[in-house]
């Protein structure tokens, strides 16, 4: 599933790709905002841990979970 983040005050976003369920980022995301929690934990689908300050974020968009390959099908 893809994941975009953007970040206040930047003018670049982080987008990468994750394993985790849609329902699971939202979940993490939601729980981070109504809580005291200081960071958002993810993690992607190679294994690498992203760490966003819940200050900082501007917005989170959650894609579909089916991505579209480049290439051809054999």
């Amino acid at each position: 599933m893809d994941i975009r983040i953007g970040i206040i005050n930047s003018p670049r976003e982080i987008n990468f790709e994750s394993s985790q369920t849609a329902q699971e980022v939202e979940t993490i995301v939601a729980t981070a905002l109504e809580t005291d929690t200081k960071f958002v934990k993810l993690v992607d689908s190679k294994g690498k841990l992203y760490l966003v300050p819940v200050s900082g974020i501007g917005y989170i968009e959650i894609g579909s979970e089916s991505t579209r390959r480049v290439g051809f099908v054999a």
